[in-house]
């Protein structure tokens, strides 16, 4: 082989050098950047070459796949370990109760006496050993170390970061647990991108900077993972069970932490310029392009600034439709400019192909989960048929009889090209898929329903055109999905406790069908399922108003407690004017007979604060008047005209008291409930008119009627933390929370649960007390 021309550096005279010699030195170079080393080369590229040389670079991309591997078989190994904990529980229960129900002691026949309550076993007790209670848990879940190593674990992950409002906004951030996640991760690139010496060679001509060149790789082994953990159908959902919604909290930070490192290598290219100290020869003899090297990365730095930029969440909720329509075109051409700018240095297209292939294979396998792409569906091609129509407080339920199969809590994208052709958007499904529940389409069909509140954009667009349309208009729909749901088994805890606000309670619906049919035929450990929802208006418990009578009527007995909570009762000042209640339903003049209703309940609920001679005191009217005379000679006056509270016995009313302790009225969801209950009818007839109806609701909803069988109704915000804790005194070995609801909501619940977890540190009886909650804004 011709020995290559001697290049000398600082003042030696520089022999005669063909520019094609040179170029085809760098086209055998390709895949390096460091310059070889020989007996004529000077001091500080043979120190270079021994202090953290180019060619083994590629050891920091490989660092970061090691570190994401450890994470990824950790979060595999808890979630085979639960799974197992929950599949040997609940086998344990079918074969205790298999056991029992197949034979008939004789103690099922014997009767306790009434006065002692003594029976034939404790007066003429069999001989040898007393029977043994069921073993009801695995023997690995019940190690006592392990409870209170998870629980001191939860009793940290669980605590979420507090929000921070500004102007009606709201910024949430991740729970603890995954900002250690995310933490862990900042510190281990950095560590790895600084530690490591030295930062800068003496001159650019001995080689790239080191830390460009770090940080470079890290950025590049990052990007496979960031797109996998943004796919819909991805290998990490696969593998951890962890849905593709969790994982885009991971996705959008570690986009954060590429473009940090992203700015880390760009950086030391401008502080130590290929254009001083006569390197730009030595610098075009290894570039062809010349500094084209430069302009292509700064191709790759555009389009990831405005990814992350248009991530954040105050900046995607304002143009959500443009972000959409623009997130996955940009990130394609982001993918694109990388093999332009890396050039297949060291390693680096091993990972730029290792995200072309898992984003196509992701593509792959979404094929699977959409409706119109299986040709043994009749929806093959062309989609399945739904139905919309409107509900209490402008709620909108779609209905899809379809092919589809799904799990509890799942959810599914929604298509309807004839709202919006490009428009795809995400509903939680609020149906069980049962054989309990068929439709009317055919055995292998079952109803898919889908419920939301419209907001704005496509939501808007639904309601719009069902008001349009009317009620017997159907759609075409596209279906992709089912996505999410639970990674536990809910039938596997002793206690479940479900907390909704508002429309939250779509993600709940499903799963309390699911556990109650499961505890009708025995299939579940589940004893005691308490339910709080809180609903602005009253109206709004008529979206699941047949799932409710199903929970009711076929649960096992005491088995199911519900609360519903009125937050919208307040009392209404003088001059405040009142919020139409439903612009749009189904009864003419219901927004006048809302209004008028709501402001009888302001004066009802005002008599808690009056004498006994159904007067408010002078001293609340002062309060209230804040030092305006006119102000308070009106509140006079209408104390005089005031609607004062109905009699009661005993004469003087008691304080106020706490809403989870007040007398709270009992929901009978049958038709008999519409019927007055005493021979007083209000002044109205034996048959109210829906207006009648709606007076008598909000007149007289909260007189003091004590709770049937565990469900009632209450005007006002529940006190959740307060009435976490009184369950937990009833818990068994293993409970649940699941909460779906307002970022407010999840802060109370998730706080509580997470000091809850003391009671597994001191209480041997408890094992686990696990929280798991819905929350697509993240």
């Amino acid at each position: 082989m011709p020995a290559l021309e001697r290049v000398v550096f600082d003042g030696v005279s520089v022999a005669a050098v063909e520019w094609n010699t040179l170029i085809s030195r760098s086209l055998e170079l390709a895949k390096r950047i460091n310059l070889p080393v020989n007996k004529t080369s000077p001091p500080g590229l043979i120190t270079a070459s021994k202090q953290d040389p180019f060619n083994k670079s590629g050891k920091y991309a490989l660092g970061w796949v090691y570190f994401c591997v450890v994470v990824l078989l950790l979060t595999t190994a808890l979630r085979v370990f639960n799974i197992w904990k929950d599949k040997i529980r609940t086998a344990l229960y079918k074969e205790e109760l298999e056991t029992s129900t197949s034979t008939s002691p004789d103690s099922d026949y014997e009767m306790k006496s009434l006065d002692t309550g003594n029976t034939l076993t404790r007066l003429f007790p069999p001989l040898g050993k007393p029977p043994q209670q069921p073993k009801m848990e695995s023997s690995l879940s019940s190690i006592r170390p392990l409870n209170k190593a998870i629980a001191a674990y939860r009793c940290l992950s669980y605590r979420p970061i507090p929000t921070l409002s500004w102007k009606k906004r709201t910024i949430v951030f991740p729970t603890i647990g995954t900002s250690i996640i995310i933490s862990i991760a900042f510190i281990f690139v950095v560590l790895y991108c600084f530690i490591p010496q030295p930062l800068y060679y003496e001159s650019i001509r001995f080689g790239s900077p080191p830390l460009g060149v770090r940080a470079g790789m890290l950025a590049v082994a990052m990007v496979p993972w960031i797109v996998a953990m943004s796919m819909k159908a991805n290998i990490v959902s696969l593998i951890t069970g962890i849905g593709h919604e969790r994982l885009n909290v991971l996705h959008r930070w570690g986009g954060y932490l590429v473009l940090l490192l992203s700015l880390v290598h760009a950086l030391p290219f401008y502080i130590q310029p290929a254009w001083e100290k006569g390197s730009l020869e030595v610098f075009k003899s290894y570039f062809a392009g010349g500094t084209v090297v430069y302009g292509s990365g700064i191709a790759c730095l555009v389009p990831l600034i405005w990814l992350c930029v248009a991530s954040l969440p105050f900046i995607r909720r304002m143009v959500y439709e443009l972000f959409v329509a623009l997130h996955v075109p940009v990130a394609i051409l982001f993918l694109g400019m990388l093999f332009w700018h890396c050039h297949n240095y060291l390693t680096s297209w091993n990972y730029l192909w290792a995200t072309v292939v898992i984003w196509l294979l992701s593509y792959f396998f979404r094929l699977f989960k959409l409706n119109w792409t299986n040709p043994w569906r009749l929806s093959w091609l062309i989609g399945d048929e739904a139905a919309v129509s409107l509900l209490a407080e402008n709620a909108v339920r779609i209905t899809i009889p379809t092919q589809v199969r799904w799990k509890p809590g799942q959810y599914v994208y929604l298509r309807i090209p004839g709202i919006s052709i490009f428009e795809n958007h995400p509903f939680t499904i609020a149906s069980l898929c049962s054989d309990d529940f068929p439709s009317e389409y055919g055995e292998q069909y079952r109803d898919m329903a889908l419920v939301f509140k419209p907001f704005g954009g496509f939501t808007r667009k639904v309601l719009d055109t069902a008001l349009r349309k009317g009620p017997l208009h159907t759609y075409r729909v596209y279906l992709d999905g089912p996505y999410g749901g639970m990674q536990r088994s809910l039938d596997a805890f002793d206690n479940v406790v479900l907390v909704a606000g508002g429309s939250g309670i779509t993600a709940l619906v499903s799963h309390l069908l699911d556990l109650v049919k499961r505890m009708r035929d025995g299939k579940a450990v589940t004893r005691k399922i308490q339910i709080i929802w809180a609903v602005k208006r009253l109206e709004s418990m008529d979206w699941f108003k047949e799932e409710l009578r199903i929970c009711r009527e076929y649960a096992p007995p005491d088995s199911v407690e519900c609360q519903f909570y009125v937050t919208a009762s307040k009392r209404l000042g003088a001059e405040a004017t009142p919020k139409s209640a439903r612009p749009i339903s189904g009864v003419f003049g219901s927004e006048k007979i809302n209004n008028l209703a709501q402001g009888i309940a302001s004066k009802r609920n005002s008599a808690l604060i009056r004498d006994e001679t159904g007067k408010r005191h002078s001293a609340l009217i002062r309060d209230e008047a804040a030092g305006d005379p006119e102000r308070e000679k009106e509140l006079r006056r209408e104390n005089e005209d005031g609607i004062s509270s109905l009699p009661t016995t005993p004469k003087y009313l008691k304080p106020p008291k706490a809403a989870h302790t007040r007398q709270k009225l009992s929901l009978d969801l049958s038709p008999a409930t519409m019927k007055p209950q005493s021979n007083f009818d209000f002044g109205f007839p034996s048959t109210p008119t829906i207006f009648q109806k709606s007076l008598m609701r909000f007149a007289f909803g909260v007189s003091g009627v004590k709770q049937r069988n565990g469900w009632s109704i209450e005007y006002g915000r529940p006190d959740i933390p307060y009435m976490l804790k009184d369950y937990a005194t009833d818990f068994g070995k293993r409970s649940c929370i699941f909460v779906c609801g307002p970022p407010s909501m999840r802060l109370d619940v998730a706080n509580t649960v997470a000091r809850l977890q003391s009671q597994v540190l001191d209480n041997p009886d408890k094992e686990e007390i696990y929280l798991h909650y819905e929350d697509f804004a993240l």
